[in-house]
């Protein structure tokens, strides 16, 4: 399985470096097998040597130049990140990322054989006007990206159920989770306010292959814990 955390604007390097120790230290004592990937914010990026793979949230499809505010392939290249998080659904309905652009950045960091976490994921107005209009708004998170890539991990995450504490039935992941494994092979983990209470629950489903977890993994002995879960389960 896959466990993931999306540390977004939190933590500072200091503090992101003690959490990704805390984790090894946790996996090397538990004897881990699991994939753990952890998105710190990009100015906490670092060498970690560590058996935890350690990506980045964005960066600019560029090796450099004058892109202001961003970053690129000479300071992920710095610290030997070869992970990347591409359409979340804030940097889509936030900071206005169109499908053009995130099709342009994932097919930079494809060339470079880049590990791609691509998000996809539907606000509460798409869910409410019925399966039919919700498939066809996910769907097009779909368009002009190579579904069949090799190092591709596709993360659904109810926008509605970010950071709300919200979620679907286990039932209602279930489905949507068999119905977007239809659309490609790749692992497909599940997001959207997981968190040490459900995460069990969740990671045994049909068809999910692990979890992308906001919030909740700020917490390092809560997302040790689902780590150990998928460990169990596995």
């Amino acid at each position: 399985m896959i466990i993931a955390a999306n540390l977004k604007t939190n933590f500072t390097r200091k503090e992101t470096s003690n959490y990704i120790e805390e984790l090894s230290t946790y996996m090397n004592q538990n004897a881990i097998s699991q994939e753990v990937l952890v998105f710190p914010a990009m100015s906490s990026l670092d060498t970690n040597e560590t058996k935890v793979i350690v990506g980045a949230q964005n960066a600019y499809p560029t090796v450099n130049g004058a892109f202001t505010g961003e970053i690129g392939l000479t300071h992920l290249e710095e610290f030997g990140i070869k992970t990347i998080l591409i359409g979340h659904s804030e940097r889509r309905h936030i900071l206005g990322e169109t499908q053009e652009s995130l099709v342009k950045k994932f097919n930079y960091f494809k060339e470079l054989g880049f590990k791609i976490v691509y998000c996809v994921g539907e606000p509460l107005e798409k869910r409410e006007a019925g399966k039919e209009t919700m498939m066809e708004y996910i769907s097009a998170q779909y368009e002009g990206i190579d579904t069949e890539y090799e190092n591709l991990i596709i993360a659904y995450e109810p926008v509605w159920a970010i950071g709300t504490g919200l979620t679907p039935t286990l039932e209602d992941i279930e489905e949507i989770h068999a119905t977007l494994k239809s659309k490609s092979k790749a692992p497909l983990l599940y997001g959207g306010s997981v968190k040490v209470t459900n995460a069990k629950e969740v990671l045994a489903l049909k068809n999910v292959d692990g979890i992308l977890v906001g919030s909740a993994a700020l917490y390092g002995e809560h997302f040790c814990s689902m780590i150990g879960y998928a460990e169990e389960l596995s």
